[in-house]
């Protein structure tokens, strides 16, 4: 743990914050190739949480986990034509094996859906080998030109799910069926309001007939894309010819479906509830819920120890993910800035009065003054407090949202508004007219919300008649 805990203000630098944030809370270190980074255990822990969670939900839909290779055929890419020309800039290509220069080139893995395509144009032939559920846990490698931990990086971690159907009810469905489990997964369990709702024509997924998200707002007002499900319809299945005989004796091709959710979202966690003390993690995700900082001298040491090791014990037969720090060559007050840099939800103070009295202080990472519970009442009290923890953060989650979206009608409006955060304005639909807005003001197209009510307007920038019948959202995003 580095000896210097301070981190830079929010509100003077947010993206040096960050930078702060994720290494002095040994989330993360930059890797030896530029773009790659190295997720330490308390990074990774926070990770393994949310796998754990989210392959529980996955599993729950009906899929079954699979594993793909890391190298395919750039062949395989230059099939869909859409696909290839959406991810060439950012492929790592392997030329030379071995020793010698291979027949073929190999792309890095930059997503799944054509080796996953080719396999099934072998293991498809019946309608009764349909639907086909399958997600993978895997790496993946994109050359970004821009990288930032969690968010931007070379090679990340994630999970993509592809999924191949007799209709295209039946794969639209399944469509806003996993948008909805990372909806679930961001709200109840990383305390993280967002839309859900579709990407436009120029922001969809390469190779998809249209794509979905979830979209939440960062506490610097910009926007982070957490999760994405699109809908592929036939095209994948055309260009690896994925057939089946239908129960009418007919070849038809196979509607299919990708999604993805990657270690980006440990960014939109880091993002959406941090301050200038540091991390603030929902207790559901983080790799420490409860810590327990005991206070003494030499000659209390023991008299101190003895009920914070019992009160361990009690806590974590509760179900409670805690650690005793009883570390010596640290003052409390420096651990306490520690965890509290961390994230760690609740924080337990024990000395030799509380010791003698029966009872400990509990303290939370959201504020709120310091509360004295008996010993023997905490372990029994503390998943309460969490839910409550889980219940104030994401409250506080949503109204710094409501305060930083604004309907907007007038273009000078819309380029103040995206400064401060998300303006909620009609839009042509023109890829062109897109593309201006984004040239002006740095600002994208985020997502067209499901639940936003249908209106009528024109065009924020151009004055043309809206193409969504309701408001798109618009924002800087990272």
């Amino acid at each position: 743990m580095a000896k210097e805990q301070g981190v830079t203000p929010q509100s003077q630098d947010f993206s040096q914050w960050y930078i702060d944030v994720i290494q002095k809370a040994e989330l993360v270190d930059y890797g030896p190739v530029r773009g790659t980074m190295v997720m330490r255990p308390y990074g990774y822990a926070l990770w393994e949480n949310l796998q754990r969670e989210l392959d529980r939900m996955i599993k729950e839909t009906g899929h079954e986990n699979a594993y793909f290779p890391l190298f395919i055929p750039m062949s395989f890419l230059q099939k869909e034509a859409e696909h290839v020309e959406g991810f060439a800039p950012e492929l790592a290509v392997v030329t030379h094996a071995g020793g010698e220069e291979l027949e073929e080139p190999l792309a890095v893995r930059p997503t799944s859906e054509t080796v996953i395509g080719y396999m099934w144009s072998k293991w498809i032939t019946s309608w009764r080998d349909l639907p086909v559920l399958m997600n993978q846990w895997a790496n993946v490698v994109r050359w970004e030109k821009r990288p930032r931990p969690f968010l931007r990086t070379t090679e990340f971690l994630w999970q993509e799910g592809h999924t191949a159907h007799a209709t295209r009810e039946e794969a639209e469905e399944e469509t806003r069926r996993m948008l909805g489990v990372y909806a679930k997964l961001a709200r109840d369990y990383a305390a993280i309001p967002v839309w859900e709702g579709m990407k436009t024509e120029k922001e969809k997924f390469a190779g998809a007939v249209y794509t979905t998200t979830i979209e939440a707002v960062m506490r610097d007002g910009k926007a982070l894309q957490s999760g994405t499900s699109h809908f592929l319809g036939q095209n994948f299945a055309k260009a690896f010819e994925i057939t089946f005989q239908d129960q009418d004796l007919e070849e038809k091709y196979v509607w299919t479906t990708s999604w993805g959710l990657s270690t980006r979202m440990i960014g939109a966690i880091i993002m959406a509830h941090g301050d200038d003390q540091g991390l603030i993690l929902p207790p559901k995700l983080a790799p420490i819920q409860v810590v327990i900082v005991p206070i003494y001298r030499k000659n209390t040491r023991e008299v101190v120890l003895e009920p914070a090791r019992e009160l361990e014990r009690e806590i974590r037969a509760a179900g409670v993910r805690v650690h005793l720090d009883d570390r010596d060559q640290y003052s409390p007050g420096y651990k306490f800035n520690e965890w509290e840099l961390r994230g760690v939800p609740l924080r337990i103070e024990i000395g030799p009065r509380d010791v003698e009295a029966g009872h400990a202080v509990l303290k939370s990472r959201l504020g709120g003054e310091k509360e004295f519970i008996g010993l023997r009442d905490l372990p029994g009290l503390l998943p309460e407090r969490l839910e409550g923890f889980h219940r104030a953060l994401y409250e506080r989650a949503l109204a710094f949202r409501e305060e930083h979206v604004e309907k907007v009608d007038d273009y000078d409006a819309f380029k103040e508004q995206v400064e401060r955060g998300f303006a909620a304005a009609f839009h042509c639909g023109d890829a062109a007219c897109e593309k201006a807005i984004q040239e002006e003001t740095k600002a994208t197209t985020r997502v067209i919300p499901f639940d936003f009510p249908e209106e009528e307007g024109v065009c924020v920038r151009c004055g043309k008649p809206s193409a969504y019948g309701k408001r798109v959202l618009f924002a800087k995003a990272y």
